[in-house]
């Protein structure tokens, strides 16, 4: 029944036309939010909020195409199911929970003032974009890490008046440095699997043009990083109520499942609430209840947005846009600049940066051969590119992520503190432009993807 469906929704190339669910989406919420926003309102987002721009976008998708209505329907279904956004709507769940407990117990109230009590507070903020680093690299995580570092970063802005933004951009940004850079990240291995590399070629490569990015952003960071006040802090350090969280990054940089971490750092909190008489049992899961309601938008998100792109792709929006444009393609230079374009794109209409890899590694690996790009290059485009627009798109599933933890409701706000996104884009950019980085297969002028000419 699926493979009959499949051929029905595939008959017809609908070209550009194929877009129009993601438009009927897009254009009423990013529109009038973009309007209102410019008219000086104070909630512009809140005029067409997402989830009613989002039923626009599925009445597209859903009435749109060949075929019989239960057809597209079962095809809706079908994309909005995969596996690997299931897993992220569970850890969103799990990080809800885990977040709410610990907040009830008392443990963030710890935690931050253990921080603002050893810490200055100059490096308040870049402590956590650094932190956030190196929980990244060790869970592989971007999702993991916002879920671990979240809650801790909201109570540092509650209890020391700093710009909620800029805290939330740190922790968004020291998510997105390491799952660039860990051997261990889904991003990583579908980028070095599909171009066909070794994942320490790769990181060497990235690594160079991410640590700058890195240093870039610690030192902005602690520029613009400064309180207004230090109030609800007290000299008294609660270790017991600390527990939870360290025993969460603990497990994360042993590098143990997220959801198993999460899960374990949900009993842990539960526990400590009851041995220190701060929850029982029914605070429990009164608060466990507030945490997955905190994320139900979340995963209605990234459901129905997975559903409309693959409607997009059945309907031949995909193969069109790459056709049309790879057309004008004449040098090296601009075959990266186009595969920078080309993921950047699919990955703000996708909002997963291991599915836009997978997707764009099939449709760009024929240009990587023909301009003679080494695989780790290839790699590493395709895992900078795809790592950069899930901390910027208005849409990505991180930023609405990090905006749930801080009860913030306009995305464009997340775009202002973005430093390391921003100095890592930049300077792959300068490598592509000025042909900087260049394997020593590149220079010999050597044939990559042995593969493609057997097809």
């Amino acid at each position: 029944m699926v493979g009959k469906s499949e051929n029905v929704l595939t008959k017809k190339n609908y070209g550009g036309l194929a877009f129009i669910p993601m438009l009927a989406f897009l254009v009423p919420y990013l529109g009038c939010g973009l309007f209102f926003y410019f008219r000086g309102e104070s909630s512009p987002f809140s005029f067409v909020p997402r989830e009613a721009a989002l039923m626009f976008g599925i009445a597209a998708a859903l009435l749109m195409g060949s075929g019989k209505f239960e057809q597209k329907t079962e095809s809706f279904m079908r994309h909005a199911a995969s596996p690997t956004l299931i897993q992220q709507c569970l850890i969103f769940l799990m990080a809800g929970m885990f977040s709410s407990v610990s907040k009830a117990m008392g443990g963030v109230d710890a935690v931050v003032n253990a921080g603002m009590s050893i810490l200055p507070e100059r490096f308040i903020v870049p402590g956590l974009f650094l932190i956030s680093c190196l929980i990244s690299i060790s869970m592989g995580t971007s999702f993991g890490t916002i879920s671990a570092v979240g809650p801790i970063a909201v109570g540092f802005v509650e209890a020391g008046g700093y710009d909620m933004t800029l805290v939330l951009c740190a922790v968004l940004g020291g998510a997105m440095f390491g799952d660039n850079l860990s051997f261990i990240s889904d991003t990583t291995i579908a980028a070095t699997q599909g171009a066909g590399c070794e994942m320490k070629d790769k990181f060497r490569m990235n690594f160079a043009i991410a640590a700058p990015a890195a240093i870039f952003a610690t030192v902005m960071y602690a520029i613009f990083g400064v309180g207004n006040t230090v109030a609800g802090t007290s000299s008294e350090i609660e270790i017991i109520k600390i527990l939870p969280y360290l025993a969460v990054l603990v497990m994360a940089f042993c590098g143990l499942n997220v959801i198993y971490v999460l899960g374990l750092g949900l009993v842990f909190s539960a526990t400590v609430g009851f041995v220190t008489g701060g929850m029982n049992f029914f605070d429990m899961c009164t608060n466990m209840s507030s945490g997955i309601s905190g994320m139900y938008t979340i995963c209605l998100m990234a459901f129905t947005l997975k559903g409309i792109v693959g409607r997009v792709q059945d309907m031949g929006g995909i193969d069109w846009l790459l056709s049309r444009a790879t057309s004008n393609i004449k040098t090296r230079k601009g075959a990266q600049y186009f595969m920078a374009v080309m993921i950047s794109l699919v990955n703000i209409s996708i909002g997963n940066n291991c599915i836009t890899i997978i997707i764009s590694c099939e449709m760009l690996k024929p240009l990587a051969k023909k301009f003679k790009i080494a695989p780790k290059r290839f790699a590493s485009i395709l895992d900078i590119f795809a790592c950069i627009m899930p901390g910027l798109s208005p849409i990505g599933m991180n930023v609405l992520a990090i905006m749930a933890f801080g009860g913030l409701t306009n995305p464009f706000s997340m775009m202002k503190y973005a430093f390391y996104l921003y100095a890592l884009g930049i300077i792959m950019l300068l490598t592509i432009h000025f042909d900087l980085m260049k394997t020593k297969e590149e220079i010999e002028g050597q044939e990559f993807y042995p593969e493609l000419d057997a097809q």
